[in-house]
């Protein structure tokens, strides 16, 4: 299993992953995705993730987000036990926008 600090990146990393394509899977409830997400980011929450597995987005590494860490954290644990590689964003959608970063309104799924 990967270490615990190789599970994490900062909105800084996203934010530059981003600008190279990077892919954003959105583990929150759709409720709060349609109040702000980062544009692009797929929205699967986390309670629907096994059953959704198909949706899952490639990304090498997919960027995991929620609202602030501790979810995405999860999520990133199980998508890395099952195969993935993927890594969560610490401090989630809320340091993205207190980040100053532009965020998406409304219940689209890109």
């Amino acid at each position: 299993m990967a270490e615990e600090e190789d599970l994490e990146v900062d909105v800084e990393d996203l934010a530059t992953a981003l600008a190279g394509g990077a892919r954003v899977l959105d583990v929150r409830t759709p409720e709060e995705y349609a109040e702000g997400h980062v544009t692009g980011a797929v929205l699967i929450p986390l309670g629907e993730l096994a059953d959704r597995r198909d949706e899952i987005p490639d990304g090498d590494p997919l960027y995991v987000i929620c609202a602030a860490g501790g979810r995405s954290l999860q999520a990133t644990r199980a998508l890395v036990a099952a195969g993935y590689r993927a890594v969560s964003v610490a401090g989630g959608t809320n340091g993205w926008i207190a980040s100053g970063r532009p965020v998406s309104v409304g219940p689209d799924a890109h």
